[in-house]
């Protein structure tokens, strides 16, 4: 599976990435080998995710909501409460 994924850092900020495993991709973020700017943001937070079968929808849809407005993302991360 691919899964696209926002995580909410310690400041409050949000993260979108892309990863074929959360676990593991949770981890490397609280850990500070995750992305460049979720380090010195931690802990983070899963917020939301979406799963894929292929990794081009994945990525589609990752830098669809890259572009979001930080209301939009929070509507977003509601929705799938």
């Amino acid at each position: 599976m691919h899964y696209i994924y926002i995580v909410e850092c310690s400041d409050g900020s949000l993260y979108t990435g892309y990863t074929t495993d959360l676990d593991r991709r949770m981890k490397e973020h609280n850990s500070n080998t995750g992305a460049k700017y979720t380090r010195g943001r931690t802990p983070v937070s899963l917020m939301y995710y979406e799963e894929f079968d292929n990794r081009s929808d994945a990525m589609k849809r990752e830098c669809d909501i890259k572009k979001l407005k930080r209301k939009k993302k929070a509507l977003l991360i509601k929705s799938k409460i």
